[in-house]
């Protein structure tokens, strides 16, 4: 039998080791919160524009989907060298729209790419990151010399330097239930005109939000991230009510508890 005190010290070392990874990791992205509100500078998004203007469609319900089908091998390595010239960027000293619109269509366009490298497939459930289902924690791209994950640009660099719950409706995970894959790239002009169109767009759409005989069921989205629409489900709600549409926003009206959360992981595919 191993001795309690041996135990005890494998379990420290591995909080430590934990503890210093965390510290380290949180050293390294940190050179990504720098911003400078009199820059001029502006990333050329055109590319992206072009592939988003070719494949990104929208349905008769306003959700958009993606024709990977259609995707040629050009178009791909067009992409890809979208996705270089990004990397080749230095994304600080940006004004702070700039840069947010720079992360943003980065992660969307390595999630693209990803599901190209892959497809045809089912769901981005399918494709794994070690044992653990999705690519979000595959080291996808390098920025600044950083090698960065899916869930760096959205976890550790998006929701921590912006702090905006509108993130969870600019970065799309190639599902279903997943916010709009806008047809246009984000800009930093227009951004917060953008981030609130996209916001109304998902939560007045039953993937969103949807009322049956008084029950109302919302994304999981919600639950996951909860503690970035106020912590708990009144906070969830007061969001909701403020980007509903008024047919909606009567629905919810004395609404007081979610009754179930819901998400679908089919892949945003053009083709059933």
């Amino acid at each position: 039998m191993v001795q309690w005190w041996l135990r005890l010290g494998a379990a420290l070392f591995i909080i430590l080791n934990a503890q210093i990874s965390m510290a380290f990791a949180q050293n390294e992205f940190h050179i990504f919160n720098a911003f400078d509100e009199n820059s001029e500078r502006v990333i050329d998004h055109d590319a992206w524009d072009v592939f988003l203007g070719a494949f990104v469609k929208k349905t008769k319900d306003n959700r958009t989907i993606v024709d990977y089908k259609s995707v040629s091998a050009d178009h791909h390595t067009a992409l890809k060298a979208y996705i270089k010239s990004l990397e080749e960027q230095d994304p600080t000293g940006l004004k702070r729209n700039e840069a947010f619109a720079y992360w943003a269509n980065l992660y969307n366009a390595l999630t693209v790419d990803v599901i190209l490298d892959h497809y045809p497939l089912k769901s981005i459930m399918r494709i794994r990151s070690g044992i653990r289902p999705g690519p979000w924690r595959r080291k996808l791209t390098r920025i600044n010399g950083v090698e960065l994950t899916l869930d760096n640009i959205e976890h550790d660099i998006l929701r921590k330097y912006w702090s905006d719950n509108r993130v969870h409706y600019a970065v799309n995970c190639a599902s279903v239930s997943c916010p709009n894959l806008l047809q246009k790239a984000f800009r930093g002009s227009g951004l917060n005109r953008a981030l609130n169109n996209a916001a109304r767009a998902y939560v007045n759409h039953p993937r969103g939000v949807a009322i049956t005989d008084g029950r109302v069921v919302v994304s999981t989205i919600y639950k996951w991230y909860q503690v970035d629409f106020g912590g708990n489900e009144a906070g969830v709600l007061a969001h909701l009510k403020e980007y509903a549409k008024p047919e909606l926003a009567a629905a919810l009206c004395g609404v007081t508890r979610i009754d179930r959360y819901d998400y679908d992981w089919d892949l945003n595919d053009i083709t059933p």
